[in-house]
């Protein structure tokens, strides 16, 4: 494969992965308690961490050479065996690891915003009923006590239709 090819690859990947965090903030985060215990002002939170990790000279602005610099840093981590390309394993592995210091950073948060007696971890109680429970009056909309497939089908189109992503998990 010749280099400009591995150089758009590589391009298509980063932006991938940067669009993908921009999804992920968009959506608030999906889990127990409501969007991992950070609600309205976690939205945007990774894609403003994203920023300031590009921005080196922290002018509050990131420019080509700012973005060029992470995209060469960001490959060289990920091509672990330095051999100038990234296998699908090295790619893996390199987004595997960046998912879980996202995670780990939401975790804290989550415990920080949630663990009402200090203890470190969050009880049944803490972690509140979530989103299923909260909304469940809202999505039975025949009202019968249950909701059907159908019932969740039709939640997460409306959902979706309103810009909020898949699933029924965020707030």
């Amino acid at each position: 494969m010749s280099a400009p090819k591995k150089t758009a690859i590589v391009a298509l990947a980063v932006l991938g992965a940067l669009m993908g965090t921009v999804a992920l903030a968009e959506m608030g985060g999906m889990g127990m308690g409501g969007g991992m215990g950070m609600g309205g002002e976690g939205r945007g939170a990774m894609l403003s961490q994203m920023f300031d990790t590009i921005d080196a000279d922290k002018d509050g602005k990131v420019t080509l050479a700012e973005l060029e610099a992470h995209r060469k840093a960001e490959f060289a981590a990920a091509d672990t065996n330095s051999d100038g390309a990234l296998s699908p394993e090295e790619l893996a592995a390199h987004q595997l690891a960046q998912m879980q210091e996202r995670m780990a950073e939401r975790t804290q948060a989550m415990i920080e915003n949630m663990d009402n007696d200090g203890n470190g971890s969050l009880s049944e109680d803490e972690m509140g009923e979530g989103p299923g429970m909260r909304n469940f009056a809202r999505l039975d909309t025949d009202n019968d006590g249950a909701i059907s497939k159908a019932e969740a089908e039709e939640a997460m189109q409306h959902r979706h239709k309103r810009g909020h992503g898949g699933g029924m998990g965020g707030n």
